[in-house]
């Protein structure tokens, strides 16, 4: 926008949304026009945040809490998030928002009823809708990653297929019926922040609400391999399969199918 007043342009072809849309923006010295109202130029933008309009200013997508949550913007357009400067989501080598879809494809959603157990921003349950899913139960106990997910473009809303609850998926999957879902995504925290999440307790639960044969995609990730060898993936594996999973390394994680009984 910047570029197009330099050049003496009074209009010019934008996003506004993390490049959702392109968008046609009114533009003078004083201020920029859109959607019918009129905006002052943003004070100086600090590198990596992404800005929302506040009804009287633009402030940055971020809020502390006893941590620093706030929403980042990629090369790819969709956003990560960070928690304390800790990134949440993949994005070297391409968009958190494909990546999830590899993921989603991978356990397949189509008229099944999902469960996503750490919904973050939600883009599991984007590719869920998308690709035909019944029912999704989207998990997300951070208040505060819950409003970057209304402030995020790439983010659904809840509807009558998506439900999204404020709650930590530890304790509210004891209150979900057997067999009560076709496929779980679980994208939890690395293992040094939330190891309950990694439990042999908290697999039987998953492996309980799923119904049998149903799947589960576990993201891992490689953490410590390099400083420690520690193979986490290896160690998930180990841990389903005794909470009733037959179980594969796949993508950056690993692919799970629920069995009848658990391995004592």
């Amino acid at each position: 926008m910047v570029q197009a007043l330099h050049s003496g342009a009074s209009a010019c072809e934008c996003s506004l949304d993390l490049g959702m849309t392109l968008t046609r923006v009114e533009l003078t010295t004083a201020d920029f026009g859109w959607g019918g109202m009129r905006y002052p130029w943003p004070a100086p933008l600090k590198d990596r945040t992404v800005y929302y309009w506040t009804g009287s200013a633009f402030a940055p997508v971020s809020v502390y809490q006893g941590s620093l949550i706030k929403l980042v913007p990629t090369l790819w357009g969709a956003p990560t998030f960070e928690i304390d400067g800790i990134k949440m989501l993949p994005t070297v080598r391409e968009s958190p928002f494909e990546d999830a879809r590899r993921k989603v494809e991978l356990v397949g959603v189509g008229g099944r009823r999902v469960l996503d157990t750490c919904g973050g921003l939600g883009y599991f349950a984007a590719w869920c809708l998308r690709l035909g899913a019944t029912r999704v139960l989207s998990c997300e106990r951070n208040p505060q990653v819950l409003w970057l997910r209304t402030l995020n473009p790439w983010s659904p809303a809840a509807d009558a297929v998506l439900e999204v609850l404020n709650t930590d998926i530890v304790t509210h999957v004891e209150t979900l019926a057997d067999g009560s879902f076709d496929a779980v995504l679980h994208d939890p925290p690395r293992f040094g922040i939330a190891g309950e999440l990694y439990a042999r307790s908290f697999y039987q639960q998953l492996a309980r609400v799923l119904r049998p044969g149903g799947t589960l995609y576990h993201y891992t990730g490689a953490p410590n391999r390099l400083t420690s060898g520690r193979d986490v993936p290896g160690e998930v594996l180990r841990r389903l399969q005794h909470s009733g999973f037959q179980e594969r390394r796949a993508l950056d994680g690993v692919l799970a199918r629920s069995v009848l009984k658990p391995i004592r």
